[in-house]
This record gives C-alpha cells, sequence and structure tokens, in this order.
C-alpha cells in the first residue's frame, strides 16, 4: 500500500455549544456525564476571574467535586505539562474542565491522556521525528473545554502544543481521540480580553484558516496500512475547505473590530465563532509553514515580552510567532496553488476579479500585512530581538516540524526555510 495515493478524509470535530451565559451549563452536563469528581485547569490570571468562578459554582450547584489546578503556563513546556500531569496523578478524577486559552485546553489534553494511559516516557505520545508518535490507546476521560480568547480553536482539535525545552522549539501532541468532549462557547468569557491577546488570538484564527485552505491537498499523501493511522492533519479537503474560508470571511469583517473595541460584543462573539470554525478547518486539514516555522520563533526568544502578557518570561505569543512568518511564506508557496491564495485573499476582503495567479502570493501577503499593521503588530522578526545570525538556530527548529511542514503546498528545505525568515525579519 505504500505506493498508493490517499483515498479517503476524515470529518471528525467535537462537540460546541454557543450561547451568552453557557458557562454555568457545565455541571448539568459533567453530572449527566456522571461525573463525581473533576479536575478545573487553568492560569494564574484567569484563577481569579469570573469565568473560573461561575465554572466552581456550577459544577458545586451540581453536587460535583472540583478541585482547582491554577498551574497552567501561557505558552506550556514539558516541564509545565509535567507538573499538571503530575498533580493530576492519583488524583480520582473521571472528568477534566479547560477554562481558558489554547495554553490551558492544550494542557488539559495532555493530563488527560498521560493520566488516564501512562506512557513508559513522555515522549511515547509526542509527534515523530522528537517522539515516537504512538496513537492513543483508547477512549479518554470527558474533557469540557471554556475558551476565554478566540483564536487557537483548541476545543475543536486533537492536537496539544507544548515548547520542548531541551529543543527550544514548540513540537506537540495529536489524535482524534485527544478532541474535548464538549466545547462551550460563551461570549461572556472574552468580553475581559485584553486588547494584545485579542490581537494575536485572532491572527491565529486568521492563518489556521489560509494554511488549512492552502494546504497539500489529502489525496497527495500516501494511503496508510489503516484507518488508524490517518493522521488529524491529512491535508485540505472539501469540508475543511468550508469551514477555513468562512473563518476567513468572519476574521475580515469582526477581527479590527473586536480589537478595537472591546466593548463590541457582536464582533467579540463572532471571533469566538470564527475560532471553532478555523479549528475545524485546521483541526482536519492541518497548517504548514507559518506554524512550522512559528515555533523556534516563540521556543529561541531571548527578551522580548508582549505588552499585556505575564512578564514573568520572555514571550511572543503563539499568534504573533505565527503572523510574522506568514507575509513571506505565502509569497513562496503560492505558485504552488495560486488560485487557492487568491481565495484565501478574497475571503479576507480583497477584490481578485482581475488579479493574475502570478500576483497571489503578493495580494495574499499585502492583504495579511494590512491587518498586521492596523493592529499595530511588531515590524517583523527582528522587532521581536531576532537578526540574520539567528536564522540558522531558526531554521533548524522548523526542520523537526514534519507533522505540518510537510503540509505546505511547495516544499521547503533548510535553504528555503533560511530565505523565508530572512525575509520576514522586516515585514514591510
Amino acid at each position: 500500500m505504500a505506493d498508493i495515493h490517499e483515498i479517503a478524509f476524515e470529518m471528525a470535530v467535537s462537540s460546541v455549544r454557543f450561547g451568552s451565559g453557557v458557562t454555568r451549563e457545565v455541571g448539568m452536563d459533567l453530572a449527566d456525564l456522571g461525573a463525581k469528581r473533576v479536575l478545573v485547569l487553568t492560569d494564574p490570571l484567569l484563577a481569579t476571574m469570573n469565568p473560573v468562578a461561575v465554572t466552581m459554582e456550577s459544577l458545586s450547584a451540581n453536587r460535583i467535586e472540583a478541585v482547582l489546578y491554577s498551574r497552567v503556563r501561557v505558552e506550556p513546556t514539558d516541564e509545565s505539562f509535567l507538573d499538571a500531569i503530575e498533580f493530576a496523578r492519583g488524583g480520582g478524577f473521571d472528568a477534566f474542565v479547560a477554562v481558558g486559552g489554547g495554553s490551558t485546553i492544550d494542557t488539559a489534553k495532555a493530563v488527560n491522556l498521560y493520566v488516564t494511559y501512562p506512557p513508559a516516557d513522555f515522549l511515547d505520545y509526542v509527534n515523530p521525528p522528537i517522539g515516537r508518535g504512538l496513537p492513543v490507546p483508547g477512549p479518554l476521560k470527558p474533557l469540557i473545554a471554556i475558551p476565554t480568547t478566540a483564536g487557537t480553536g483548541s476545543e475543536t482539535t486533537g492536537v496539544a502544543i507544548f515548547d520542548y525545552v531541551k529543543m527550544h522549539a514548540k513540537t506537540g501532541i495529536a489524535h482524534r481521540r485527544l478532541k474535548p468532549t464538549l466545547g462551550l462557547l460563551d461570549p461572556k468569557n472574552t468580553q475581559t480580553m485584553p486588547t494584545q491577546v485579542a490581537t494575536a488570538s485572532g491572527l491565529d484564527i486568521l492563518s489556521h484558516a489560509v494554511e488549512s485552505y492552502t494546504a497539500l491537498p489529502y489525496s497527495s499523501r500516501m494511503l496508510p496500512e489503516k484507518p488508524l493511522l490517518r493522521p488529524a492533519y491529512q491535508g485540505s479537503n472539501p469540508i475543511s475547505d468550508v469551514w477555513s474560508l468562512q473563518a476567513l470571511r468572519m476574521v475580515s469583517q469582526y477581527l479590527v473590530r473586536a480589537v478595537e473595541d472591546p466593548g463590541d460584543d457582536e464582533a467579540r462573539s463572532a471571533m469566538l465563532l470564527a475560532a471553532s470554525y478555523a479549528g475545524v478547518g485546521f483541526g482536519n486539514a492541518g497548517v504548514h509553514l507559518p506554524h512550522g516555522m512559528s515555533y523556534p520563533v516563540s521556543g529561541h526568544v531571548r527578551g522580548y515580552v508582549t505588552p499585556g502578557y505575564p512578564a514573568d518570561h520572555a514571550i511572543v505569543p503563539h499568534g504573533i510567532s505565527v503572523i510574522l512568518n506568514a507575509p513571506a511564506v505565502f509569497r513562496f508557496t503560492a505558485s504552488a496553488r495560486p488560485d487557492r491564495h487568491l481565495q484565501a485573499a478574497e475571503a479576507l476582503g480583497v477584490d481578485v476579479t482581475r488579479a493574475r495567479g502570478e500576483d497571489a502570493g503578493r495580494i495574499l501577503a499585502d492583504r495579511i500585512t494590512w491587518f498586521m499593521q492596523r493592529l499595530k503588530v511588531p515590524n517583523g522578526l527582528r522587532a521581536v530581538g531576532y537578526t540574520s545570525s539567528d536564522i540558522p538556530a531558526l531554521v533548524e527548529g522548523t526542520l523537526p516540524q514534519h507533522r505540518v511542514t510537510k503540509l505546505s503546498p511547495r516544499p521547503a528545505g533548510p535553504e528555503e526555510l533560511a530565505m523565508i525568515f530572512e525575509e520576514a525579519l522586516i515585514g514591510w
């Protein structure tokens, strides 16, 4: 079978419930699932805020014993994953709740997996070539995700991303069984999202959707030996395309409004939905070079701290590290799928009726750059502390990201990656 191309694509999604105030329903949902003792995961800042308070009240009202873990690290590492796993081990939890952004939801996925099916070694489940990429052995315990940011779409995906400290690069765990049982999308929970977080998370949605729409087609992969071995990220496909394009239309209409006016409830609600739409798209199609290149950008950051984020460690938020590379990437990849790049630009609000295929990369890159400028994103990798001398390390950190880099519609080896990073040093 090794020489036969893929014949199928698969649509796997989490259930989601959208509505103002649905956080209060989490206790009823878990009671219906038979849960008795639940671990609630969040980060130190959110632990003091309303979304967590409402969650804990709902669990108490439904006679569910709840334990709060509030040490989730924004942009988690293998060390922070292990801390949460150790906290949960032996706790007798029969369900999990994640209240927070992608960092919290991804941490909860890892805890659920490692406590339910403890591996011999931490790297057993981690994506190759860094880890062994072993499949999840069986069903996991119920996990309800309550996102408080509008970006990662982690409530709909079977992926948990973390920084592998030893390599200064992001990697992750990917399997359909990691998907949360239910995502509760409550617009009330994004009302207090800081401007900088709204920017970073919104641009993450944008890149998720463009990457999944322009990714290598699913039919270009080789057919696996059995269905269980089909990857979660399978390449662009007709169902993911629908969700990705709609996410881009919503980004075009609502992102700037949601960032510039935190009181614009319509825009904030729409961006929360857009995050899930893009999550359904990329959770099945996958992302490619902007995400693969973002991981070492986040992992190697030295002194830069993004305003509005915790100042206890250097940080380039995930959405920013992705978007800084995106214009240069799409200028590079457009020649492989110019029609797709133009359609993505059109969904983002560009009139492409007279556009030529050879201009697709520039047109899409210019539109993304417009969003970056309007939302006051740092002007390229240089603005967050990188120089040309860092490029070899950034390339080295990108190369192991096979799960995403191999979905690029145009192959990119070390030389091509170095060229793209060089171009991304200055955005405009």
